[in-house]
């Protein structure tokens, strides 16, 4: 049985967090991740709100991070008071690539995902699919697109910020991957499986082609056209979704794979996320 310790933050006393109010910190002993996660809850400050009305996002962090490297380079609890937004940040680790690895003593993260934090979060604050996202920067990327496309009726949409949303162009990281997933190398069927530009298909399966264009989802992907080795990804994926008719905005600037970048693309995402919610159509002409 998953374990958990909530903790209340006030302005600035642990963990090195920004000066803030309406954050809460779990700790949750998984028995997937055979260790503890921790995560971090901005909660939006409003009054008279009812906890279900409360839209989501989970975020989530890049390779060699972990569970405070958002709130460590931007204002996250600014950014939930802004956009009304709870923004849940979990510990993804230095590497786990948000998978779940062959080896039995290995980490579990998705099962994790499904199995221990959302069932935890949504009996803590409680989640609608129709006002739940997911997104993530790099790594995470890669981590939110695909746990998206486990069950896209549970989203409402999801975002990826220079994200490795296919496994073939993940850096020095392709020699390392493979073996997390027992593939011979970065070409192996195996690979190609846990690569989101290839999973697509499951948005239209899980919300049937009687819904809305684009199953009703939104996809927000934006990358630097600096960022030569994972803006290809981004590229194909946003190509991917035009063949499939999915709705995908795909946002490219002339930056680098650097946290200025990170932080700055973060509001825009939030910003469409928002709009979906009170103008599902967001003046898209094909609709």
């Amino acid at each position: 049985m998953t374990k958990r310790l909530l903790i209340t933050l006030a302005a600035g006393l642990a963990f090195c967090l920004p000066a803030a109010f309406g954050q809460d910190m779990l700790v949750v002993e998984s028995e997937n991740l055979r260790c503890n996660d921790s995560v971090l809850v901005f909660s939006p400050l409003r009054e008279g709100e009812r906890e279900r009305d409360i839209p989501t996002l989970f975020l989530l962090h890049g390779w060699s991070g972990c569970f405070r490297d958002w709130s460590r380079n931007t204002d996250l609890q600014g950014l939930s008071n802004e956009y009304g937004f709870r923004i849940i940040c979990p510990d993804g680790f230095y590497d786990s690539w948000y998978i779940d690895k062959v080896d039995s003593t290995g980490m579990k993260w998705r099962t994790f995902f499904w199995e221990e934090l959302w069932p935890l979060i949504d009996n803590e604050y409680g989640l609608e699919p129709d006002r739940t996202f997911i997104d993530g920067l790099s790594m995470g990327g890669h981590g939110a697109m695909n746990i998206f496309l486990d069950h896209p009726e549970l989203f409402r949409g999801a975002g990826s910020m220079s994200g490795v949303l296919d496994l073939r162009h993940s850096g020095g990281s392709k020699f390392l991957i493979p073996p997390m997933l027992g593939a011979t190398d970065i070409e192996d069927p195996l690979c190609e499986a846990q690569s989101a530009v290839n999973r697509l298909e499951r948005v239209k399966e899980a919300c049937g082609e009687d819904a809305l264009p684009g199953g009703g989802k939104l996809l927000v992907v934006s990358c630097g056209t600096l960022d030569k080795t994972f803006l290809p990804a981004s590229e194909e994926f946003a190509a991917r979704c035009r063949e499939l008719s999915l709705d995908c905005i795909l946002l490219l600037s002339p930056a680098r794979h650097r946290w200025q970048y990170w932080v700055w693309v973060l509001p825009h995402h939030l910003d469409w996320f928002r709009e979906s919610l009170t103008d599902p159509d967001m003046g898209f002409t094909d609709k």
